[in-house]
């Protein structure tokens, strides 16, 4: 055992307070000090996180408290990204479960949890947001208890212990008073008292690679858990791959944490979590041995993707206009080493082509992240819609499904049940508590692509949807719950207020007059189920005749604009999305009239 370390994941549904306890926990251990500006969601440090206000990346910080090191990793609580989850669980020997005092369990807990139990972890009932005027703790215990039991968890794993927190004013206390509370130290004492310390192999230097990221200066990083020896920089290594192949290295650096900061050491010692610079093309799941004596541990397992799209290079014709890099050699590479750092997605080459590759992920969530993380870095593409990835069983066709839990206003709750139904979906239970209805469906991953925004306009903005993976089930057969019809630009141009004016009758616009557009380009959705072809860059012919009253009628519509996750959950079988760091192009696959119609014949 390493008594003084303690390696812990905090974990916990989307938005119950995880990264806001880790700053209360930062701030009030020794020895911290604020780097930077933020004050707040100090572990939230990427673009897209501090937007969207959810985690999507795991991350590490170390902190000191009464002589122990507290190694603390900040895992996503969205089931999207459960692939960080899964292998943080390798990392970690103990956990903290963090659950919402006044909603409870929530859908994604059990995911998280359950991916905790599986590893044997400790956990720790860290009943949060203790202040909120609607908390119940009591009855959050209750229903977390169930859910532990639900779960499997063995006897010892059961009787957990709990501490409740006010985690945006930094206090803690083993009782739900608040005013009793004075600090976070409560929760320190519990994890070094609680959370057992690393248990060290006896066998030569062994460290799994959990983590990697690349530096400008120090290439590639791997980070993990050493699980026995020692290592030291400029030390010989073995770099033992997943298929058993045996590549010799050398640390050039070997880094521990220290607060959110990696710093530099002489040597780390087994127990604690370190990251090691100089090996390259490391992969999660490897195992980084003694040089001498190399011996691998085991890999790690991940759940299988259940969603794929295409990416390709852009080939429309507003191509390598605003992006920097528009190959299909840097388009390949960009994928390639996404899939490294990211274990859960997966990148292959659709036949011969070079240009064109199929990634696969978890769900919509986690591949449009990753297409906005390429736009904002200066890539242009396109991509085609969201397909599930089918399995086959003794003959049977097998789709992935989902269990879809939704929270509404009562009086929306007929429409939610409508559209679900048309996606052949099965209701497990209703109950309607204070004006709430609670639903729990089981349907096809497949039915629920392109829902979310609909969903979202039946209850008014005021419903919540969770998604959790159930099981691959037989096919459900074909499914065609969304009637799609698309407005189809007729000609090159720009497009002009007359030629809108008379397309914006036909339905909804997704463009602005002025903008620059090409044949084949969808410029709007028809309120019928089936493409129309329109004009919009037709001019108003003008005479030297004039009329009173002449055009005072005509109103524009403002155009709705749509978000990269609202573009890929409207593309159609046929449709692309061009993406561009500038624009967000919806395109048909075939751009021209006439060959879209020999194309179907």
């Amino acid at each position: 055992m390493q008594d003084s370390i303690r390696n812990i994941a905090i974990i916990a549904h989307v938005d119950h307070g995880k990264t806001t306890l880790v700053d209360a926990l930062l701030y009030q251990s020794e020895a911290f000090r604020v780097r930077g500006e933020n004050t707040t969601l100090i572990m939230d440090s990427n673009e897209l996180e501090r937007e969207r206000g959810i985690t999507i990346f795991s991350k590490n910080a170390s902190i000191r408290y009464k002589g122990h090191k507290i190694n603390i990793v900040d895992t996503p609580g969205h089931a999207d990204f459960g692939g960080e989850v899964e292998r943080i669980m390798r990392m970690v020997n103990g956990a903290l479960l963090l659950v919402d005092a006044k909603d409870g369990p929530m859908p994604q807990t059990k995911f998280v949890l359950k991916k905790a139990l599986q590893a044997g972890h400790r956990i720790i009932v860290v009943i949060n947001k203790i202040d909120v005027p609607e908390a119940r703790p009591n009855w959050v215990l209750n229903h977390t208890f169930d859910l532990f039991i639900e779960l499997g968890a063995t006897d010892e794993q059961a009787e957990f212990p709990v501490i409740y927190t006010s985690a945006t004013q930094g206090k803690a206390g083993i009782d739900p008073q608040l005013e009793n509370m004075t600090n976070i130290e409560p929760l320190f004492e519990m994890i070094t008292r609680e959370i057992p310390p690393p248990r060290i192999l006896d066998t030569p230097t062994q460290m799994l690679v959990v983590n990697t990221f690349y530096d400008n200066y120090k290439g590639h990083i791997a980070i993990g858990p050493l699980m026995s020896g020692s290592i030291r920089k400029a030390q010989p290594l073995m770099q033992i791959k997943t298929d058993g192949t045996q590549v010799p290295g050398k640390a050039l650096a070997v880094m521990s944490f220290d607060g959110i900061s990696r710093v530099e050491v002489d040597e780390a010692q087994a127990g604690d979590i370190v990251a090691i610079a100089g090996i390259e093309n490391v992969k999660i799941g490897e195992t980084l041995a003694d040089f001498e004596n190399p011996i691998a541990l085991p890999p790690i397992h991940i759940d299988d993707p259940t969603v794929k799209m295409l990416f390709s290079i852009n080939s429309s014709p507003l191509a390598g206009r605003e992006g920097e890099y528009s190959s299909a050699r840097l388009l390949k590479a960009r994928v390639e080493r996404e899939a490294l750092a990211d274990v859960a997605l997966k990148v292959t080459s659709v036949g011969n082509s070079d240009s064109t590759f199929t990634v696969s992920g978890r769900g919509e969530l986690h591949l449009s992240i990753f297409i906005e993380k390429m736009r904002r870095e200066g890539y242009e593409f396109q991509v085609g819609r969201p397909e599930v990835i089918f399995h086959e069983m003794d003959g049977l066709k097998l789709e992935p499904f989902e269990d879809v839990h939704i929270e509404c206003p009562e009086e929306f709750s007929g429409a939610v049940i409508e559209k679900m139904g048309r996606r052949k979906a099965e209701m497990h239970e209703m109950k309607v508590e204070r004006g709430i209805a609670y639903l729990h469906f089981l349907v096809s991953t497949r039915g629920l692509i392109g829902y979310r925004s609909e969903f979202l306009t039946d209850t008014k903005g005021a419903g919540i949807m969770d998604m959790l993976f159930h099981d691959y089930l037989p096919w459900q057969g074909e499914l065609r719950a969304t009637p799609h019809g698309s407005l189809i630009a007729f000609e090159s141009g720009v497009s002009s207020l007359h030629g809108l004016l008379g397309a914006q009758e036909r339905g909804t616009l997704f463009i602005h007059p002025g903008t620059e557009i090409y044949e084949g380009m969808i410029v709007g959705r028809n309120a019928k189920a089936e493409d129309l072809m329109v004009n919009v860059c037709k001019t108003k012919k003008l005479t030297n005749m004039r009329s009173k009253g002449d055009g005072v009628a005509e109103h524009f519509d403002t155009p709705v604009a749509l978000s990269l996750e609202e573009a890929i959950e409207y593309l159609g079988d046929d449709e692309l999305l061009e993406v561009t760091p500038k624009s967000l192009r919806i395109r048909k696959a075939i751009l021209n009239k006439h060959d879209r119609k020999r194309a179907t014949v």
